[in-house]
């Protein structure tokens, strides 16, 4: 499968003459959505339909980041407010309501996705709570509880995949542990790998998810100079090795202040440490082409996992 490795976005509502240009004749992996190209139900679905149809492949994936609460891309189209860690306090006290509950709501969000024509959504959050953990994760967390996080993580996967939508874990190996925010600086943490394994690491462990997206974060213990999505060991020996993801690896926002390189240096440092796509939120059409021309094409692999997810979605 001749794709490049990477994800784009787009800047509005609608493609500019550019941006049909780019996606037809450059062969991204995939696109992501935001609130900058959402302004109405029909309006999406007409641009869905349009990207499947310019890039001339009905299985494109086409993703969204719609956790509820404050991460809804699409909360002018459908308003629901709710965070994943009301079902975490809910469990803590009604464990097969909350259940009940989540598979419910879940399906609600499912068939409105289903019915737009996208096809991967990234959830669900797998970082534990602790009591230092940045507000950026905050309620996107089930719990402080990890055997919590790791349930209804696993609830969520399951629920997605019987209905024919990928689902992308994270922010593997765990963003919980985190005082600061990605998006602004650069996370470091101290913890030591015992700690971090029996908490932060635990929820993502073995987790069927066919995509995963990278944590930003620079863990001290085990790789002093790179952050996760930056770090070969990490990724070998923890993330495909030691939680045994066997999916494809997808880097978080290569736009992201914690990265401190410019974008192409952030795209082939994330390619060459072991994740398989890289993903650029950015919108800047310009960014986007000098990007695609940069990364290479995705590997065996990457490849074989994007037919599998393809004949997932049939």
């Amino acid at each position: 499968m001749k794709k490049k490795a990477i994800i784009i976005s787009i800047k509005g509502f609608k493609l500019t003459q550019e941006e049909k240009l780019l996606l037809s004749k450059e062969n991204p992996w995939g696109l992501i959505l935001f609130k900058r190209n959402i302004e109405s139900f029909r309006q999406l679905k007409r641009l869905i339909i349009t990207i499947r149809r310019i890039t001339k492949d009905k299985y494109f994936p086409i993703m969204i980041d719609e956790e509820g609460g404050t991460v809804s891309r699409i909360s002018q189209l459908i308003n629901h407010n709710v965070y994943q860690k009301l079902f975490g306090d809910l469990y803590k006290m009604r464990p097969k309501i909350s259940i009940n509950l989540y598979k419910r709501y879940l399906l609600e969000v499912i068939n409105f996705l289903k019915a737009l024509g996208i096809n991967i959504n990234t959830v669900p959050v797998l970082d534990v709570l602790r009591k230092n953990t940045n507000k950026i994760i905050g309620n996107r967390s089930y719990s402080n509880d990890k055997n919590i996080v790791k349930k209804l993580g696993t609830i969520c996967v399951n629920v997605y995949e019987l209905n024919k939508i990928g689902t992308v874990i994270k922010h593997i190996p765990g963003h919980g542990c985190a005082s600061a925010d990605s998006h602004i600086k650069i996370p470091k943490v101290n913890l030591s790998t015992q700690d971090l394994n029996g908490t932060d690491f635990f929820p993502f462990k073995n987790n069927r998810s066919k995509f995963a997206m990278t944590a930003h974060i620079l863990y001290n213990k085990l790789d002093k100079k790179n952050v996760a999505t930056f770090s070969k060991k990490i990724i070998k020996e923890v993330i495909r090795k030691q939680l045994g993801f066997k999916g494809i690896l997808i880097s978080d926002d290569i736009s992201m202040k914690a990265l401190k390189y410019d974008l192409i240096t952030n795209a082939k440092k994330s390619l060459s440490a072991g994740c398989n796509i890289v993903l650029y939120c950015g919108g800047k059409y310009d960014d986007s082409l000098k990007l695609i021309k940069e990364v290479p094409f995705i590997d065996s692999f990457t490849s074989k996992k994007t037919s599998e997810f393809y004949k997932f979605l049939r």
